[in-house]
């Protein structure tokens, strides 16, 4: 069950960033049309497409490092990143109450509820 959850906080994490190029195709073409640097300040469309982009890949990070604390066992670690998406996610579903970050929130949970295997000794 660890393992499913470190894969699906990775998986996530793609969604986040597919589903970002999906959903602010415009405003990210507008930004490249328009020299990219710089360009995402002005406006809101763009501000919020970065920004949505830029969790994908720290919640892929997060992801990864939940799969290294499940193969090595490290439940502490993995605590920890069920900690710090827990404190994300609250705030988030407090701030967006019709956001998907219910999802964050549920796997922040299971994170840190679910036993970690032991690792099998040879």
């Amino acid at each position: 069950m660890a393992l499913t959850l470190a894969w699906s906080l990775f998986a996530l994490g793609i969604a986040h960033v597919v589903f970002g190029v999906l959903r602010f195709k415009e405003p990210l073409l507008g930004a490249l049309a328009d020299g990219f640097v710089g360009q995402f300040s002005a406006h809101e469309s763009r501000r919020t497409a970065f920004w949505f982009l830029m969790a994908g890949p720290q919640l892929m990070l997060a992801g990864q490092v939940a799969l290294h604390a499940v193969s090595h066992g490290q439940p502490g670690l993995l605590r920890l990143i069920g900690v710090y998406l827990l404190v994300c996610s609250a705030i988030g579903v407090a701030a967006f109450p019709k956001s998907p970050l219910p999802v964050a929130l549920v796997l922040s949970v299971l994170l840190l509820v679910v036993p970690l295997p032991q690792p099998q000794m040879r």
